[in-house]
């Protein structure tokens, strides 16, 4: 039986993820992701993605970023009609995701339509896809929850473990029964972990990442943050007071580009915290993302992925550590505009993370320029993205194509990153069983970061490691 590996998406880079599995010429998908940074480029390499559909047996879904489901549509469009496998909090959120991208694809066209028709250019842009598609493509996800295995196909199966990343994350481990016998005469079969995106330890609201997956034989695993060590989240936590203290005195604002799903509910649970504890003192926080809304009530009925903190905290104590009195959940276009009428202090948080889009880029423009400002960057920022262009410290940057000064503070704390750093996934890779280990396949990262992690691990007893590239085919014995 041949069994292979390859990848068509977050190989030398960070986002898209998108990896086959082939036996025997059958191939299975583990994650179908969009490409995410600067807008047009991001747009090309989506509307390039041309895999044959009809070849795929079925797909893996590890987790709902738009980068690892976001093409899951585009794929039934043209044609796969198989089974897509994912956790119950995977599929309710992902179909958020998805849904909310197919909007804003629907907004975009008509705007772009406007634009030439004002130019009077020829329009051809269409969306990847729309609503009906979205809905097709959930129809196909068949949920499976942590722990249990499942037979995905006659001699292929799957086991879903905490990955502690988001609500629903998982690894995927993949067991190939091929018909090998080992030395004791027993079935040998071959065992590939797909970690997804790793989390961190001791995240509010979720688990642990599971450290109990069995002995793969291969572990595909990302390394976004390869080359980087996270704050130790009690300095983070110091870090959040001062800037929130600096932000009353100066009676200015703080604006959070975050994603609607996890550093937003994540960002809410410290703010509320922190009032509790009495360390900041109460100032309105408004999450300005209908999408952040609609996923923290998907938070709410999906108690299977709570760490027993907050797990206690809502069955015990009936507490919401979602929401509290100072907390003000934003969806119209008119509550967005009033935001940039009201005077500081006040906590925004808005989508989208890398401010490449969405109502952020409205926050940033009315408040890059006020001294009295903080803009807080708490997430990755891929490269040539806005996000990166402030987060390098920029004096001056272009949003919606104006040209606006950076006046107001830019602070980053990397203590919120949902991702685990090159010292955490070394300890993760040390606490699992490695025994039948044969090679550390590299993915979901910079080049930079890959070399260094690259070398880490090789100085810290893993020698046998591969940095995945683009579409190069790897055989798995």
């Amino acid at each position: 039986m041949a069994v292979s590996l390859f990848s068509l998406g977050a190989a030398q880079e960070v986002t898209g993820s998108k990896h086959i599995l082939e036996i025997d010429g059958r191939q299975i998908m583990v994650d179908c992701g969009a490409f995410q940074g600067k807008r047009g480029v991001s747009d090309d390499k989506n509307r390039n993605f041309d895999y044959a559909a009809d070849k795929l047996e079925t797909v893996i879904l590890t987790h709902a970023h738009y980068d690892h489901c976001g093409l899951l549509p585009v794929l039934t469009k043209r044609g796969f009609n198989g089974n897509t496998y994912a956790t119950p909090a995977t599929r309710d959120l992902a179909e958020l995701i998805m849904m909310d991208s197919a909007h804003i694809q629907a907004n975009d066209a008509i705007f772009l339509r406007k634009q030439a028709l004002k130019k009077k250019e020829k329009f051809n842009w269409t969306p990847l896809f729309n609503e009906k598609d979205v809905v097709a493509a959930t129809d196909q996800i068949v949920t499976l929850s942590y722990d249990r295995k499942m037979y995905i196909a006659p001699d292929v199966q799957l086991q879903f473990f905490d990955a502690g990343h988001i609500l629903g994350s998982a690894f995927a481990s993949v067991t190939v029964y091929n018909q090998r016998k080992g030395k004791d005469g027993k079935d040998d079969p071959i065992n590939i972990l797909f970690t997804g995106d790793l989390g961190r330890e001791d995240k509010p609201i979720i688990r642990n990442p599971c450290t109990k997956v069995g002995a793969p034989d291969y572990i595909v695993i990302e390394s976004t943050y390869g080359d980087r060590l996270h704050e130790d989240v009690d300095e983070a936590m110091k870090e959040l007071v001062k800037i929130v203290n600096r932000a009353v005195k100066e009676k200015g604002k703080i604006i959070i580009p975050s994603f609607a799903i996890e550093r937003t509910q994540e960002l809410v649970y410290y703010f509320h915290m922190l009032v509790d504890q009495r360390r900041i003192p109460r100032l309105p926080i408004y999450v300005d993302s209908p999408m952040a809304t609609n996923a923290t009530s998907i938070f709410q009925v999906h108690p299977e992925c709570y760490d027993q903190k907050t797990h206690e905290a809502f069955l015990k104590h009936h507490k919401n550590p979602f929401g509290f009195n100072d907390l003000n959940f934003v969806t119209s276009i008119d509550e967005s505009k009033s935001l940039n009428e009201k005077e500081g202090p006040m906590v925004i948080i808005s989508a989208d993370g890398m401010c490449e889009a969405g109502r952020i880029l409205h926050h940033l423009a009315n408040g890059i320029g006020d001294a009295r400002n903080t803009i807080l960057l708490v997430g990755y920022m891929a490269e040539d993205t806005l996000g990166r262009r402030i987060r390098n410290g920029e004096k001056e940057v272009k949003i919606m194509g104006n040209m606006y000064k950076v006046n107001a503070t830019v602070e980053q704390i990397n203590a919120f990153s949902a991702h685990a750093d090159y010292e955490e996934m070394t300890l993760w890779l040390d606490t699992i069983d490695t025994s039948r280990l044969k090679k550390i396949f590299m993915v979901h990262g910079e080049h930079k970061a890959q070399e260094y992690f690259y070398n880490h691990l090789h100085e810290n007893g893993y020698p046998n490691v591969e940095i995945v590239k683009y579409g190069e085919v790897y055989d798995l014995e």
